[in-house]
Order: C-alpha cells, then structure tokens, then sequence
C-alpha cells in the first residue's frame, strides 16, 4: 500500500524558514516523479516544486524560486522541502504527491499524480 506522510510544518514568523518532510513507503521512490503542491485558505491547490523521474530535473513555482529547496533521500524514502525566507502569503497546507514514472500532465498539474499525503500546515505570521 502506497502511503505519504508528511511532517514538519508549523507556525513560523515572517523571514524564518522550516523544513518539511514526506515519508514514503509501499514504493520504490526514485521509479516515481514526486511533488509538493499546496492549498491556502479559499484557494485552488497550486504545484510548489517537483522532482520529475522523466527527465531528472527540479522543477519550482516562480513564487518560491530562490527561496525554496526540494531533494530526497531515497534510502530513508523521504522527500523534503527546505523553506527559508517564508512570507505570509506562503501560508498553506502542504502536500506530498507522487506519480509512477511521469509527470505525464505537465508537473504543475495536479490531476496527473496518482498519490496524495494528507497534508502538513504552514503558518506564516508575526
């Protein structure tokens, strides 16, 4: 059984930085492209950043380039996201997605990946 579990999120002031993690498991982790994407409050879900098995390469929103950092560890099957310079506007919940080879529907479209975490909050406030 394929699950993602993620961790890692909090309340943290303006300027701060936190790292989250999604654990992964019933997989083999490097045959998947793997994604975060995040949902704020009465918003739609947006892709934040991906690692595509297709062609090995990271991919990030333009709102979190420079200041974000995807990687993973395929021996301990966990994914991270390095978050610095966080800004209210990155508020959100989190989450960790996963699609077997792919992504066949461009990275940044959710509908293409096959498994989801439940999800982690981010508070981003003074």
């Amino acid at each position: 059984q394929v699950t993602l579990v993620e961790s890692g999120g909090g309340l943290v002031q303006p300027g701060g930085s936190l790292r989250l993690s999604c654990a992964a498991s019933g997989f083999t982790l490097d045959h998947y492209t793997i994604a975060w994407f995040r949902q704020a409050p009465g918003k739609e879900r947006e892709a934040v950043s991906c690692i595509s098995k297709r062609d090995g390469r990271i991919y990030y929103a333009d709102s979190v380039k420079g200041r974000f950092t995807m990687s993973r560890d395929n021996f301990k099957k966990t994914i991270y996201l390095q978050m610095n310079s966080l800004k209210r506007e990155d508020t959100a919940v989190y989450y960790c997605a996963a699609e077997v080879l792919g992504p066949t529907m461009g990275w940044d479209n959710s509908a293409g990946y096959d498994y989801w975490g439940k999800g982690t909050l981010v508070t981003v406030s003074s």
